[in-house]
């Protein structure tokens, strides 16, 4: 006879929270830009940011979303382009730095700020038990990457345990043990893209054209949208960047309808095609939301 080890479970049933979450979002495939989560650990835990990171691409890309990572150097590049512009000193031109990162929609960045690992044991007749707990705390924000707008800012604990038992002195001799640390990363991680699924499916449908051609646009959205057929959207263009005239930043641009379409299919699951309804002009990077 020797030792058993049950099945690895979280405490909180985390995965098929997601999964329903994921399940249920409406919203476009944004690109999220990924900023490798810093490591604040007390003991400064070998690895521990860079794992963590990577569940977290792995669970946003699972969750319908595109991570893409980045470089501290290039968000910190693109944050000092905005302040320049919006000072004056540097001026806007082709390209407005406040409009956004090329491809990215919004941003994740964070840190791993707690790590631990316990036992806790009990004794019975001919058998004896063992459960290892691993926890971890977290911060992390969504940004919304054109704005600068905090979208989710939260911290949180991941927790998982790990039982084995042992009868008549034969079973697990207890060493370290990986998987302890990956299931309480994916624990945390899997309710940070729970909360930004579902913050970002609570905003307002909005896509933009990506073509024009005569009388059909293009547009992002898809099945995975879940519009249905016939629905329409007005048009929008950004205009006017309007300046905050006390802090000198952005927030946003006026926009102006121009037009109305009506979905007429999907090609995939994140591409649609329309036709117009009204309006003249319309182009590609026009602004499309859900009539109401």
């Amino acid at each position: 006879m020797g030792g058993e080890v049950k099945k690895d479970v979280s405490l909180t049933d985390q995965t098929e929270k997601l999964e329903r979450a994921g399940a249920h979002y409406t919203g476009p495939q944004y690109n999220i830009g990924i900023i490798t989560l810093a490591n604040k650990t007390p003991s400064k835990v070998l690895g521990i940011g860079e794992a963590a990171t990577d569940i977290l691409r792995t669970t946003l890309k699972q969750a319908g979303l595109e991570p893409i990572m980045l470089t501290s150097d290039e968000l910190q590049q693109h944050d000092k382009m905005i302040e320049l512009q919006q000072s004056g000193i540097v001026k806007t031109g082709k390209k407005n730095a406040a409009e956004g990162m090329d491809s990215i929609d919004f941003r994740v960045s964070g840190a791993i700020t707690s790590y631990s690992e316990l036992a806790e044991g009990s004794n019975m007749l001919l058998t004896s038990t063992k459960t290892q707990v691993a926890r971890v705390g977290v911060d992390y924000a969504l940004v919304d990457i054109s704005s600068g707008k905090t979208l989710v800012a939260k911290s949180g604990l991941g927790e998982y345990r790990k039982k084995t038992r042992k009868v008549l002195g034969l079973g697990d001799s207890s060493s370290a043990d990986t998987s302890l640390r990956e299931g309480a990363l994916r624990d945390a991680m899997n309710k940070a893209v729970e909360s930004m699924i579902l913050e970002l499916s609570n905003r307002p449908f909005q896509t933009h054209i990506l073509l024009v051609d005569g009388d059909t646009v293009i547009f992002k959205a898809g099945t995975r949208s879940k519009l249905d057929s016939g629905t329409r959207l007005a048009v929008y263009r950004p205009g006017k960047e309007l300046i905050d005239p006390e802090t000198g930043r952005s927030l946003g641009q006026r926009e102006s309808k121009v037009g109305e379409i009506k979905l007429s299919s999907h090609q995939n699951a994140n591409v649609s095609e329309g036709s117009i309804v009204n309006g003249s002009g319309l182009k590609a990077g026009d602004i499309l939301k859900v009539v109401q």
